[in-house]
């Protein structure tokens, strides 16, 4: 296929609009069902590149859900806790242990439900059965992988009555080493971004405390090959093989820092006996609970547990989670890693990850006021490698 003609661009009166190769050669995909657009082959073609790369470091397989061009979360195929389970609504499913791939798309797709609600999926390793089934349940607008078993792809072809989106791409396609875009009619042309993250870019250990243990830099890892692929300015909070918490396309990188950092928090809050707990009724569906998971979190747009409220969501009152309990629960959380896509030009930052349990940090480094943020990790016990490496994505 030299070209895919799309129903129209990033919005319905940007036409026409296509996809193809600049140098006249075949497209790497083939679609497999469903039309996708502008925005989804976006999201397609960057999610694949973060979990070809993650799967590529840390030799295990990777899933990473994205909306809107930058990732909601990236993890990788490890077994969730019964906790995990529960709070990622796939405590139901059989054989989920065996299945690695069905695991990293647990708990990439449980992390930020609220954001990945009509996510598009990207999977390192060729879809199985368990996985097809996770993803058959949830609001989901298409899937990337480099291949399909047969009883994958008849489960994902049901989807959407039909229509969902699935995307096979040659796992050995490699790109043009130069990448061009226009903006106003004027080209601009750069170097693609082929820089390898591995443990070697955690060397420079420039804090006092330097013990980083190989949990910490798988993590970190994660968390900087997902910032590649996120929109600038950009901070990550990376746990148990899994990006937990993302701030993506801030101007200010506390902003960045305290939305990745409140993001985090949910997640570890959701996984609390208070709100794995809840009476939800019977007919209350996924996407609602977790709309009223985080208002009872973080106590938003409805106070969920009031009268004439709960009754809508609970068969009986529950009581609310208030912000010292949270915070209780917050503090006996320790080894969260941290990764920024730049400097941290302030101490803030280091303050603001503390408060969600960050021990341990990879920043580029190279701000006026580093001695500043390495005093503060000091004072907090954090670990901090200087990268030396800006990962801006624009």
């Amino acid at each position: 296929m030299k070209e895919f003609e799309l129903k129209y661009g990033c919005n319905p009166n940007q036409k026409p609009s296509r996809i193809f190769m600049h140098d006249g050669s075949d497209l790497p995909i083939e679609i497999l069902n469903g039309r996708p657009g502008y925005i989804n082959f976006l999201d397609a073609f960057n999610s694949w590149q973060l979990v070809k790369e993650i799967k590529e470091q840390l030799d295990l397989p990777c899933v990473a859900s994205f909306k809107h061009v930058s990732p909601t979360s990236a993890a990788v195929g490890i077994p969730l806790s019964e906790k995990l389970k529960k709070a990622c609504f796939v405590d139901d499913i059989e054989g989920l242990d065996d299945s690695p791939l069905a695991c990293a798309y647990a708990r990439a797709r449980g992390t930020d439900r609220m954001c990945s609600f009509g996510d598009w999926v990207a999977l390192s390793d060729v879809c199985d059965k368990t996985t097809a089934l996770l993803i058959q349940r949830e609001v989901s607008d298409g899937v990337i992988a480099p291949g399909y078993d047969d009883a994958a792809l008849e489960i994902l072809k049901s989807k959407r009555k039909g229509s969902y989106n699935i995307v096979k791409i040659d796992p050995s396609y490699v790109p043009d080493p130069v990448e061009r875009k226009q903006v106003f009619g004027i080209t601009f042309e750069q170097g693609r971004n082929n820089f390898e993250i591995n443990r070697e870019l955690l060397s420079e250990i420039v804090t006092e405390n330097k013990d980083l243990p190989e949990g910490a830099v798988r993590d970190l890892i994660i968390a900087l090959i997902t910032l590649k692929y996120t929109q600038s300015n950009s901070v990550c909070f990376a746990y148990d093989g899994q990006a937990i918490g993302v701030g993506a396309g801030q101007q200010s990188r506390i902003h960045c820092t305290r939305l990745a950092g409140s993001k985090a928090d949910t997640w570890f809050l959701r996984q609390s006996d208070k709100v794995l707990n809840l009476p939800f009724r019977d007919d209350i569906r996924r996407p609602d609970r977790d709309n009223v998971i985080d208002g009872y979190i973080n106590q938003n747009e409805e106070d969920v547990c009031a009268d004439g409220i709960w009754q809508k969501y609970f068969k009986t009152q529950p009581e609310p989670f208030t912000k010292e309990e949270q915070r209780a629960y917050l503090d006996t959380i320790d080894g969260v890693s941290l990764g920024s896509d730049a400097f941290f030009p302030f101490f803030d930052n280091i303050e603001r990850a503390f408060r969600s349990g960050v021990k341990y940090i990879a920043e580029p480094g190279g701000s006026i006021r580093d001695d500043a943020v390495i005093e503060c990790c000091n004072k907090h016990g954090i670990v901090m490698a200087f990268t030396k490496m800006r990962l801006f994505h624009h």
